[in-house]
């Protein structure tokens, strides 16, 4: 069984994240969605809002595609989270080339640490390549509108978080 390993902070997750999730399916029998706990980067919602919100997201592309999909928090290294797991692949989304340069760096070291475990690079989508989480946050905290970066429960989530019910 091919086991791919997704993990990321998901604070919250965008279209961009679900662009990546919907087309590793292609590639593993069970994708596990590794949630970061990630203190220091003192997340907007909390790590059970933050679990709660991609089983919701995941359950749908699940039922479509026909491939399990775990949600699973971690707090140690990526490393060994998808030993964990029993994955054999890290999936990781690129947006851009500033992307590249921090990936390459902890390949290198996951490689290092584990030479079993393969890291799969996806490219972003044109369309969702400038998404990114500390930026949706950003534009609704501001009043702004996130809906083409956001599914309408998480643009509610965020509405509800900033206090415009």
């Amino acid at each position: 069984m091919r086991i791919g390993l997704y993990p990321g902070t998901f604070d919250p997750i965008t279209m961009g994240h679900l662009d990546i999730i919907r087309r590793a399916l292609v590639l593993v029998d069970r994708l596990v969605i590794g949630v970061a706990i990630n203190r220091d980067k003192g997340p907007l919602f909390d790590l059970e809002e933050r679990v709660a919100m991609v089983e919701a997201e995941c359950a749908k592309l699940s039922e479509a595609s026909g491939v399990e999909i775990v949600v699973h928090p971690f707090e140690n290294l990526l490393i060994d989270c998808a030993r964990d797991v029993g994955a054999g692949i890290i999936i990781r989304g690129l947006r851009a080339v500033a992307d590249f340069e921090y990936e390459y760096q902890m390949v290198g070291m996951n490689r290092q640490l584990d030479n079993t475990i393969e890291t799969v690079f996806l490219m972003a989508e044109a369309e969702h390549q400038a998404i990114a989480s500390k930026l949706v946050k950003e534009i609704s905290r501001l009043g702004g509108d996130v809906s083409k970066f956001v599914t309408p429960e998480i643009r509610a989530a965020l509405d509800a978080k900033f206090d415009r019910t």
